[in-house]
């Protein structure tokens, strides 16, 4: 429940202490001895395998692991290690039990890829739901596949004893199973989809065979065709030299100014077409109080950021990406403090304090019309779009606004000083620190929290720790020469005409 109720403005004035450089450090490596230990509860002991989560006393797993929860583990592992809250015994010994157990789950074998739901106590393939028995049908996603392999790749520079064995793994994943280059003949290239299907599924599917096995499969209907953390994919994929390099260029900044064809999206963008590696890009950008930016697709900070947490995007995108992030940053704050009033910030899908999983996000840093919303009664800002969609009235106030303590790890980079000042508090206002670090999320208004803690959550929380505090481990585990010689060159290449 909430301890202290402030007024919102009253909220921004106080000062928190632990801004200080020296101070910040020692509270930076407390949060990560204490989330190090809500993830280390997590792993199932008879296979060294994560659960997708753990309640707040630390006591009660999960029945389901995913690709996703491995890969954050494994990232985790190596930060913990960094650290030094366990030692490089104790980190080569948990990647190895990691990597015995992948050796062993049932996958796609003619493309490599992992099934998204696995029993973490068992490794089998979950085909029935634990919570309520509906069938599970064994899909592969892109997403997921691709945060385990970015995991992957750092394993095979980070713990030597394991790289043989974390190369064969990463390399026989073919991420040309999601590709289709023609999704975007306007462009000259390709999009990934969303991922598929062993069997036909209920529902829509494109029967394909993007990898070039001779095996059908049957992909999902929509591409990933904006750029949030669905990027991971075409990351891993140009960087593993199984995707053309211009499908970097393919997902839309923003949709074109192009009459009403795109007038659903959130608003107007201002920008031009650009030609990149012979692929023709819309450089757009939307607006938000007086700032320009290149949104998401539902304007929350993980599809903003957490790629970020692998690849170096703003130093090897330093006119893009480099400049999106501080503004993306600077906008989630604007909204929590200013405009909804919320007196915190930090809004990212996370488990809901009210029961479930929902995404939660900036309606107006997303591309979607509408979009994420950052309280529980979905308060959404329409702006329209001149000639095509009117405007509609803005919203008199917000309601319960849901912050998840992740999303200020993700802004650490570009807002070191303000992320420390909200962590502490959310600390200060709320029972929402444990045993294990932050939980997942809390309903400002209401003090209302959810106290679990999510592999997926507590692995980005870990993985900005490990950057912030190690000058960037992961960047460099992952960026190995050939991967930065890949990708490197295609990101620097784009300005985008962002304004702070």
């Amino acid at each position: 429940m909430r301890k202290i109720l402030l007024p919102a403005l009253t909220a921004l004035a106080v000062m928190v202490p632990g801004t200080a450089h020296a101070d910040g450090e020692s509270v930076l490596h407390r949060y990560a001895k204490d989330t190090w230990r809500s993830m280390a509860a997590m792993v199932e002991p008879a296979t060294g395998l994560p659960a997708d989560k753990v309640t707040g006393d630390l006591r009660t797993r999960a029945k389901v692991t995913s690709p996703t929860n491995v890969g954050t583990y494994l990232w985790s592992t190596l930060t913990a290690r960094d650290l030094r809250l366990i030692s490089r015994a104790d980190a080569t010994r948990r990647v190895g039990r990691v990597l015995d157990a992948l050796e062993r789950l049932d996958r796609h074998t003619p493309t490599g890829q992992f099934y998204n739901w696995y029993d973490p106590a068992t490794l089998a393939l979950v085909t029935t739901w634990p919570e309520t028995g509906d069938p599970v049908r064994p899909f592969a996603s892109s997403v997921d596949n691709g945060w385990l392999a970015t995991a992957l790749m750092m394993v095979r520079t980070a713990e030597p004893r394991h790289a043989g064995r974390a190369n064969r793994l990463v390399t026989s994943m073919n991420f040309a199973a999601y590709y289709d280059p023609a999704a975007r003949p306007d462009a000259g290239t390709g999009l990934l989809r969303g991922g598929f299907w062993p069997e036909p599924p209920d529902g829509c599917s494109v029967e394909s065979d993007y990898a070039g096995t001779g095996t059908t499969v049957y992909s999902t209907c929509h591409h990933y065709g904006a750029p949030a953390e669905t990027r991971i994919g075409t990351y891993v994929g140009i960087a593993l030299g199984q995707l053309p390099r211009e499908h970097y260029f393919g997902p839309y900044r923003t949709f074109p100014d192009n009459g009403c064809d795109f007038g659903w999206q959130e608003q107007k963008p201002v920008g031009s077409w650009q030609r990149h590696l012979g692929v023709n890009v819309w450089e757009g950008t939307y607006a938000y109080r007086g700032m320009r930016y290149v949104p998401n697709w539902g304007g929350s900070m993980f599809e903003a950021l957490m790629p970020d947490l692998v690849v170096p995007e703003a130093d090897w995108a330093p006119r893009s990406w480099g400049r999106n992030h501080p503004v993306f940053v600077k906008a989630q704050i604007e909204h929590g403090l200013r405009e909804a009033r919320y007196g915190y910030w930090g809004f990212s899908p996370a488990n809901d304090p009210h029961g479930g999983y929902r995404e939660y996000g900036v309606d107006q840093l997303g591309m979607d019309e509408p979009g994420y919303t950052t309280d529980r009664e979905r308060t959404s800002v329409d702006p329209g779009y001149e000639g095509c969609r009117p405007a509609q009235p803005a919203p008199e106030s917000y309601g319960d606004g849901v912050v998840t303590p992740h999303a200020s790890f993700l802004a650490l980079p570009y807002a070191r000083d303000a992320a420390l000042r909200n962590l502490a508090k959310l600390r200060r206002d709320f029972d929402v620190y444990g045993p294990g670090g932050f939980y997942d999320s809390v309903a400002v208004r209401s003090g209302v929290v959810s106290r679990w803690y999510l592999a997926l959550d507590q692995g980005m929380v870990m993985a900005a720790l490990g950057n912030v505090l190690t000058d960037g481990n992961l960047h460099r585990y992952f960026g190995s020469r050939q991967v930065e010689a890949r990708l490197r060159p295609v990101m620097e290449i784009e300005e985008w005409k962002v304004v702070p």
